[in-house]
């Protein structure tokens, strides 16, 4: 049983929903800080940085005496590239048909920051792309789904018919690696 008092800092309702899920209470908070990060960093180093930005602007900007503060960010990598979310579905085109046949990974960063200690980790996931065809690219992008995902794919919607494989946790695709936070919290690790 998860006993600390979670501040959820995340716009993202798939990562709400997967703590609900779970039966993990939380509190939301709204980062809005600068995810600005050094380019030329690892993709683990990448989002493990911009999570921990948005979870000690959290601590900065909220009141989170006594609150564990949990916060994240996916990208998706491939062929040395990352793919974060698509700027208009020209972009997502481009990011989809990169993906067709062939496997990325996605990262997702974390944060747990209590009043007196700090975890910052990540998880890798492994995801294989089917062949699409354009039309099937075209159709996806114009249903609107793709725009507002890394990688331009929600793999719990429309985005999962073109996933073929899968090597790690599925959560972590969603956004959220909740095995191994849940793992942290429930151990009281923080």
């Amino acid at each position: 049983m998860i006993k600390q008092n979670i501040l959820l800092a995340t716009r993202s309702p798939r990562r709400r929903e997967l703590l609900e899920r779970i039966g993990i209470n939380y509190y939301s908070a709204y980062p809005d800080c600068d995810e600005t990060v050094d380019l030329s960093l690892p993709p683990e180093e990448m989002v493990k940085s911009i999570a921990l930005q948005k979870a000690l602007w959290v601590k900065e900007n909220y009141n989170t005496e006594g609150k564990v503060i949990l916060s994240a960010d996916t990208l998706v990598h491939h062929n040395g590239k990352m793919l974060g979310k698509p700027i208009d579905e020209a972009d997502a085109f481009t990011m989809l048909r990169s993906l067709s046949g062939s496997y990325h990974e996605v990262y997702t960063g974390f944060a747990l920051v209590s009043d007196d200690k700090i975890i910052n980790d990540y998880e890798m996931t492994k995801v294989k792309f089917r062949e699409l065809s354009d039309r099937d690219i075209y159709e996806y992008v114009s249903s609107g789904e793709p725009l507002d995902k890394a990688g331009a794919y929600g793999i719990q919607e429309k985005g999962c018919i073109f996933v073929e494989r899968i090597e790690g946790d599925f959560f972590n695709v969603l956004g959220l690696p909740i095995c191994k936070i849940y793992t942290i919290l429930s151990q009281g690790l923080i």
